[in-house]
Protein backbone atom coordinates (compact mmCIF):
# COMPACT_ATOMS: atom_id res chain seq x y z
CA UNK A 1 0.00 0.00 0.00
CA UNK A 2 3.15 2.07 0.75
CA UNK A 3 4.71 1.87 -2.63
CA UNK A 4 1.39 2.46 -4.51
CA UNK A 5 0.69 5.85 -2.51
CA UNK A 6 4.31 7.02 -3.17
CA UNK A 7 3.55 5.99 -6.81
CA UNK A 8 0.00 7.97 -7.30
CA UNK A 9 1.38 10.88 -5.25
CA UNK A 10 4.17 11.08 -7.59
CA UNK A 11 1.78 10.82 -10.98
CA UNK A 12 0.11 14.33 -9.63
CA UNK A 13 4.04 15.80 -10.00
CA UNK A 14 4.20 14.48 -13.76
CA UNK A 15 3.71 16.77 -16.72
CA UNK A 16 2.83 15.52 -20.53
CA UNK A 17 6.19 15.49 -22.84
CA UNK A 18 5.42 15.47 -26.71
CA UNK A 19 6.33 12.61 -28.26
CA UNK A 20 7.15 14.28 -31.80
CA UNK A 21 6.83 16.93 -33.73
CA UNK A 22 8.62 19.45 -31.81
CA UNK A 23 9.40 23.81 -32.88
CA UNK A 24 12.86 23.98 -31.38
CA UNK A 25 13.96 27.40 -29.82
CA UNK A 26 17.51 28.31 -29.45
CA UNK A 27 19.02 29.52 -25.86
CA UNK A 28 21.82 32.44 -26.07
CA UNK A 29 24.26 31.47 -23.45
CA UNK A 30 23.92 27.87 -24.56
CA UNK A 31 25.00 28.43 -28.26
CA UNK A 32 27.25 31.06 -27.20
CA UNK A 33 29.66 28.84 -24.38
CA UNK A 34 28.38 25.31 -25.10
CA UNK A 35 27.49 24.76 -28.80
CA UNK A 36 27.97 21.10 -28.29
CA UNK A 37 25.35 21.03 -26.15
CA UNK A 38 22.46 22.06 -28.64
CA UNK A 39 23.89 20.57 -31.40
CA UNK A 40 23.98 16.83 -29.69
CA UNK A 41 20.24 17.64 -29.00
CA UNK A 42 19.57 18.24 -32.50
CA UNK A 43 21.50 15.10 -34.01
CA UNK A 44 19.76 12.46 -31.74
CA UNK A 45 16.39 13.80 -31.47
CA UNK A 46 16.28 13.79 -35.41
CA UNK A 47 18.86 11.40 -36.30
CA UNK A 48 19.22 8.65 -33.79
CA UNK A 49 15.42 8.67 -32.35
CA UNK A 50 13.96 9.93 -35.85
CA UNK A 51 11.99 12.48 -34.24
CA UNK A 52 10.64 15.73 -36.47
CA UNK A 53 12.34 18.54 -35.00
CA UNK A 54 12.50 22.04 -36.84
CA UNK A 55 14.40 25.29 -36.00
CA UNK A 56 13.64 28.74 -37.90
CA UNK A 57 16.66 30.77 -38.36
CA UNK A 58 14.19 33.49 -37.67
CA UNK A 59 13.92 32.82 -34.00
CA UNK A 60 15.55 35.35 -32.17
CA UNK A 61 16.67 36.00 -28.25
CA UNK A 62 13.85 36.12 -25.71
CA UNK A 63 15.29 39.04 -24.60
CA UNK A 64 14.56 37.09 -21.22
CA UNK A 65 17.90 38.85 -19.48
CA UNK A 66 16.89 42.56 -20.43
CA UNK A 67 13.20 41.75 -18.89
CA UNK A 68 14.93 40.54 -15.54
CA UNK A 69 17.11 43.29 -15.42
CA UNK A 70 14.16 45.98 -15.98
CA UNK A 71 15.97 47.44 -19.11
CA UNK A 72 13.28 45.32 -21.77
CA UNK A 73 9.45 45.88 -20.64
CA UNK A 74 6.39 43.26 -20.28
CA UNK A 75 5.14 44.29 -23.01
CA UNK A 76 7.64 44.20 -25.52
CA UNK A 77 8.60 40.46 -24.13
CA UNK A 78 5.10 39.57 -24.29
CA UNK A 79 5.53 40.47 -28.16
CA UNK A 80 8.60 38.87 -28.89
CA UNK A 81 7.34 36.01 -27.32
CA UNK A 82 4.37 36.04 -29.42
CA UNK A 83 6.79 36.59 -32.79
CA UNK A 84 7.90 33.36 -32.07
CA UNK A 85 4.57 31.68 -31.83
CA UNK A 86 3.56 33.11 -34.92
CA UNK A 87 6.53 31.25 -36.71
CA UNK A 88 5.52 28.06 -35.04
CA UNK A 89 2.81 28.67 -36.34
CA UNK A 90 3.62 29.42 -39.79
CA UNK A 91 5.45 26.20 -39.80
CA UNK A 92 2.71 23.88 -38.86
CA UNK A 93 3.75 22.96 -35.23
CA UNK A 94 2.38 23.05 -31.98
CA UNK A 95 4.61 21.36 -29.51
CA UNK A 96 7.36 23.83 -28.32
CA UNK A 97 11.04 23.14 -27.03
CA UNK A 98 12.35 25.72 -25.24
CA UNK A 99 16.23 25.18 -25.03
CA UNK A 100 17.31 27.92 -22.25
CA UNK A 101 15.77 27.51 -18.75
CA UNK A 102 15.76 31.42 -18.27
CA UNK A 103 13.74 31.39 -21.51
CA UNK A 104 11.46 28.55 -20.11
CA UNK A 105 10.65 30.78 -17.50
CA UNK A 106 9.72 33.84 -19.46
CA UNK A 107 7.52 31.53 -21.49
CA UNK A 108 5.79 29.82 -18.57
CA UNK A 109 5.61 33.35 -17.25
CA UNK A 110 3.50 35.22 -20.31
CA UNK A 111 1.40 32.31 -20.70
CA UNK A 112 0.20 32.29 -16.91
CA UNK A 113 0.07 36.17 -17.63
CA UNK A 114 -2.67 35.46 -20.61
CA UNK A 115 -4.54 33.07 -18.68
CA UNK A 116 -5.07 35.46 -16.21
CA UNK A 117 -5.23 38.38 -17.97
CA UNK A 118 -6.57 37.68 -21.51
CA UNK A 119 -6.84 41.17 -21.98
CA UNK A 120 -3.22 41.22 -22.35
CA UNK A 121 -3.23 38.50 -24.58
CA UNK A 122 -5.69 40.59 -26.79
CA UNK A 123 -3.12 43.44 -26.43
CA UNK A 124 -0.05 41.19 -27.94
CA UNK A 125 -2.34 40.06 -30.55
CA UNK A 126 -2.54 43.68 -31.90
CA UNK A 127 0.72 44.86 -30.91
CA UNK A 128 2.68 41.74 -32.87
CA UNK A 129 0.35 42.30 -35.91
CA UNK A 130 0.58 46.00 -36.00
CA UNK A 131 4.22 45.80 -36.11
CA UNK A 132 4.71 42.44 -38.29
CA UNK A 133 1.31 41.19 -39.79
CA UNK A 134 1.88 38.10 -38.42
CA UNK A 135 -0.77 36.45 -35.85
CA UNK A 136 -0.19 33.16 -33.68
CA UNK A 137 -1.70 30.07 -31.73
CA UNK A 138 -1.23 29.17 -28.02
CA UNK A 139 1.31 26.01 -28.20
CA UNK A 140 -0.19 22.63 -27.15
CA UNK A 141 2.68 21.99 -24.93
CA UNK A 142 5.67 23.58 -23.60
CA UNK A 143 8.57 21.42 -22.50
CA UNK A 144 12.58 22.60 -22.05
CA UNK A 145 14.98 20.43 -23.71
CA UNK A 146 15.87 18.51 -20.52
CA UNK A 147 12.36 17.88 -20.06
CA UNK A 148 12.77 15.72 -23.26
CA UNK A 149 16.38 13.81 -22.78
CA UNK A 150 14.67 12.85 -19.45
CA UNK A 151 11.62 11.48 -21.92
CA UNK A 152 13.75 9.38 -23.75
CA UNK A 153 16.45 9.04 -20.56
CA UNK A 154 15.91 4.95 -20.92
CA UNK A 155 16.27 4.80 -24.63
CA UNK A 156 19.99 6.55 -23.92
CA UNK A 157 20.66 3.95 -21.55
CA UNK A 158 19.60 1.35 -23.80
CA UNK A 159 21.90 3.11 -26.16
CA UNK A 160 24.88 3.14 -23.86
CA UNK A 161 28.31 2.57 -24.35
CA UNK A 162 29.58 3.94 -20.40
CA UNK A 163 27.67 4.01 -16.99
CA UNK A 164 27.91 6.39 -14.66
CA UNK A 165 30.06 3.98 -12.54
CA UNK A 166 33.75 3.93 -11.92
CA UNK A 167 35.57 1.61 -14.17
CA UNK A 168 37.91 0.68 -11.63
CA UNK A 169 36.04 0.64 -8.59
CA UNK A 170 32.43 -0.09 -9.99
CA UNK A 171 30.73 2.02 -7.65
CA UNK A 172 28.40 4.52 -9.32
CA UNK A 173 29.68 7.98 -9.59
CA UNK A 174 28.28 10.29 -6.49
CA UNK A 175 26.41 13.38 -9.15
CA UNK A 176 25.20 16.32 -7.44
CA UNK A 177 22.04 17.62 -9.98
CA UNK A 178 21.51 21.20 -9.95
CA UNK A 179 17.54 22.69 -11.28
CA UNK A 180 17.93 25.88 -12.91
CA UNK A 181 15.18 28.60 -10.68
CA UNK A 182 13.35 29.51 -13.64
CA UNK A 183 12.51 26.03 -14.12
CA UNK A 184 11.20 24.45 -11.14
CA UNK A 185 10.17 27.42 -8.38
CA UNK A 186 8.70 30.29 -11.00
CA UNK A 187 5.86 28.07 -11.88
CA UNK A 188 6.05 24.09 -10.36
CA UNK A 189 3.59 22.66 -12.58
CA UNK A 190 5.69 23.35 -15.64
CA UNK A 191 8.57 20.89 -14.34
CA UNK A 192 8.71 17.48 -13.84
CA UNK A 193 8.72 16.77 -10.28
CA UNK A 194 7.42 20.51 -9.50
CA UNK A 195 9.26 22.35 -6.89
CA UNK A 196 9.11 19.91 -4.36
CA UNK A 197 10.58 16.96 -5.98
CA UNK A 198 11.92 18.00 -9.19
CA UNK A 199 13.50 15.08 -10.37
CA UNK A 200 14.50 16.18 -14.59
CA UNK A 201 18.22 15.36 -13.72
CA UNK A 202 18.08 12.82 -10.90
CA UNK A 203 15.95 10.39 -12.94
CA UNK A 204 18.73 10.59 -15.84
CA UNK A 205 22.03 10.27 -13.33
CA UNK A 206 19.23 7.03 -11.58
CA UNK A 207 18.53 5.97 -15.03
CA UNK A 208 22.68 5.80 -16.27
CA UNK A 209 23.75 4.21 -13.44
CA UNK A 210 24.90 6.81 -11.22
CA UNK A 211 24.55 8.15 -7.71
CA UNK A 212 22.44 11.23 -6.93
CA UNK A 213 24.36 13.47 -4.09
CA UNK A 214 21.70 14.97 -1.56
CA UNK A 215 23.26 17.98 0.85
CA UNK A 216 22.14 20.88 3.04
CA UNK A 217 22.41 23.50 -0.22
CA UNK A 218 21.13 21.06 -3.06
CA UNK A 219 18.03 23.86 -4.36
CA UNK A 220 20.14 26.96 -3.63
CA UNK A 221 20.62 28.98 -6.13
CA UNK A 222 23.96 28.52 -8.57
CA UNK A 223 24.36 32.53 -7.40
CA UNK A 224 23.90 34.31 -11.43
CA UNK A 225 20.46 36.12 -10.17
CA UNK A 226 20.74 38.92 -12.87
CA UNK A 227 21.03 41.91 -11.20
CA UNK A 228 23.31 40.14 -8.37
CA UNK A 229 26.05 39.89 -11.46
CA UNK A 230 24.65 42.05 -14.34
CA UNK A 231 25.20 45.04 -11.92
CA UNK A 232 28.99 45.13 -10.89
CA UNK A 233 28.96 45.86 -7.76
CA UNK A 234 26.49 43.09 -6.20
CA UNK A 235 28.96 40.65 -7.54
CA UNK A 236 30.35 39.97 -4.55
CA UNK A 237 27.37 39.19 -3.44
CA UNK A 238 26.81 36.43 -6.95
CA UNK A 239 29.92 34.75 -5.68
CA UNK A 240 29.44 34.35 -2.05
CA UNK A 241 26.29 32.34 -2.56
CA UNK A 242 27.85 30.10 -5.62
CA UNK A 243 30.83 29.78 -2.53
CA UNK A 244 28.00 28.51 -0.08
CA UNK A 245 26.60 25.74 -2.41
CA UNK A 246 30.11 24.67 -2.97
CA UNK A 247 31.21 24.53 0.05
CA UNK A 248 28.24 22.73 1.17
CA UNK A 249 28.26 19.79 -1.56
CA UNK A 250 32.39 19.55 -0.80
CA UNK A 251 32.04 16.97 2.17
CA UNK A 252 29.93 14.44 0.05
CA UNK A 253 33.03 14.41 -2.86
CA UNK A 254 30.71 14.75 -6.04
CA UNK A 255 32.76 13.61 -8.87
CA UNK A 256 29.97 15.65 -11.23
CA UNK A 257 27.60 18.59 -11.32
CA UNK A 258 24.99 18.18 -13.64
CA UNK A 259 22.61 21.50 -14.43
CA UNK A 260 19.87 22.14 -16.65
CA UNK A 261 20.17 26.40 -16.93
CA UNK A 262 22.77 27.38 -18.97
CA UNK A 263 23.55 30.29 -17.11
CA UNK A 264 24.11 27.90 -14.19
CA UNK A 265 26.41 25.67 -15.61
CA UNK A 266 28.47 28.74 -16.83
CA UNK A 267 28.52 30.27 -13.00
CA UNK A 268 29.14 26.76 -11.40
CA UNK A 269 31.69 26.01 -14.20
CA UNK A 270 33.47 29.70 -14.43
CA UNK A 271 33.08 31.14 -10.64
CA UNK A 272 35.16 27.90 -9.59
CA UNK A 273 38.36 28.90 -11.55
CA UNK A 274 37.73 32.64 -9.80
CA UNK A 275 37.08 31.03 -6.51
CA UNK A 276 40.46 29.45 -7.05
CA UNK A 277 42.05 32.11 -8.23
CA UNK A 278 41.09 34.48 -4.95
CA UNK A 279 41.74 31.98 -2.32
CA UNK A 280 43.28 28.88 -4.00
CA UNK A 281 40.08 26.98 -2.91
CA UNK A 282 38.86 24.10 -5.05
CA UNK A 283 36.20 21.98 -3.86
CA UNK A 284 36.88 18.44 -5.83
CA UNK A 285 39.46 15.69 -4.56
CA UNK A 286 42.94 15.67 -5.06
CA UNK A 287 43.57 19.20 -5.53
CA UNK A 288 40.79 19.54 -8.48
CA UNK A 289 38.06 21.12 -8.81
CA UNK A 290 34.65 19.72 -10.14
CA UNK A 291 33.32 19.28 -13.92
CA UNK A 292 30.08 20.98 -14.71
CA UNK A 293 28.13 19.61 -17.34
CA UNK A 294 24.80 19.71 -19.18
CA UNK A 295 22.65 16.89 -19.51
CA UNK A 296 23.53 16.30 -23.18
CA UNK A 297 27.21 16.60 -22.47
CA UNK A 298 26.53 13.72 -19.99
CA UNK A 299 24.04 12.00 -22.50
CA UNK A 300 26.67 12.21 -25.01
CA UNK A 301 29.37 10.75 -22.84
CA UNK A 302 27.13 8.12 -22.15
CA UNK A 303 26.38 6.71 -25.76
CA UNK A 304 30.14 6.97 -26.59
CA UNK A 305 30.29 10.56 -28.40
CA UNK A 306 34.08 12.06 -28.57
CA UNK A 307 34.42 14.25 -25.59
CA UNK A 308 35.58 16.90 -28.03
CA UNK A 309 32.66 16.68 -30.53
CA UNK A 310 30.57 17.58 -27.51
CA UNK A 311 32.72 20.88 -26.82
CA UNK A 312 33.90 19.73 -23.67
CA UNK A 313 36.88 21.80 -23.69
CA UNK A 314 34.98 25.22 -23.74
CA UNK A 315 34.27 24.40 -20.21
CA UNK A 316 36.59 26.29 -17.44
CA UNK A 317 37.12 23.27 -15.42
CA UNK A 318 38.49 20.52 -17.62
CA UNK A 319 36.85 17.13 -18.00
CA UNK A 320 39.25 14.77 -18.31
CA UNK A 321 39.53 13.30 -14.63
CA UNK A 322 36.10 12.50 -15.25
CA UNK A 323 36.69 10.75 -18.28
CA UNK A 324 39.21 8.69 -16.66
CA UNK A 325 37.06 7.46 -13.77
CA UNK A 326 34.45 6.62 -17.00
CA UNK A 327 37.12 4.85 -18.84
CA UNK A 328 36.41 6.73 -21.10
CA UNK A 329 38.81 6.53 -24.47
CA UNK A 330 39.98 10.16 -25.90
CA UNK A 331 42.87 11.77 -28.04
CA UNK A 332 44.58 14.88 -25.95
CA UNK A 333 46.06 15.79 -29.28
CA UNK A 334 42.51 16.36 -30.98
CA UNK A 335 41.53 18.19 -27.99
CA UNK A 336 41.59 22.16 -29.84
CA UNK A 337 41.82 20.71 -33.22
CA UNK A 338 38.75 22.40 -35.76
CA UNK A 339 36.98 19.62 -37.74
CA UNK A 340 39.66 19.61 -40.58
CA UNK A 341 42.62 19.10 -38.17
CA UNK A 342 43.70 22.37 -37.61
CA UNK A 343 45.55 23.23 -34.48
CA UNK A 344 43.41 25.92 -32.61
CA UNK A 345 45.18 28.61 -30.20
CA UNK A 346 45.79 26.72 -27.01
CA UNK A 347 43.68 28.25 -24.33
CA UNK A 348 45.29 29.60 -20.86
CA UNK A 349 44.51 28.88 -17.35
CA UNK A 350 42.33 26.04 -17.92
CA UNK A 351 42.09 23.76 -14.65
CA UNK A 352 42.22 20.05 -14.38
CA UNK A 353 43.52 19.54 -17.86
Amino acid sequence: MKSEGKKRIWAEYQKEIADDHYFYVRSCIRQSFFPGSEQFFLHFLGDVLGKDIYENPSHTTCTGIGYHADVVPLSTIMTVIARHYALMKDAGYRHIVISCVTSFGIYTEIFETWKHFPEELEKTREYLYKATGREFDLPESMTHTSDIIYKFRNEIADRAKYRLVNHETGEPLNIVEHIGCHYSKMFPKYGVGGAEFPNVLGGMIEAWGGNVIDYPERRHCCGFGFRQYLVQANRGYSLSNTTKKFSSMKPYKPDLVLTNCPGCTMFMDKWQYTIREMEGTVYGENGESIPVLTYEELAGLVMGYNPWDLGLQYHMVQSEPLLRKLGIEYDPADKFKTKDGRQMPLPQNLINA
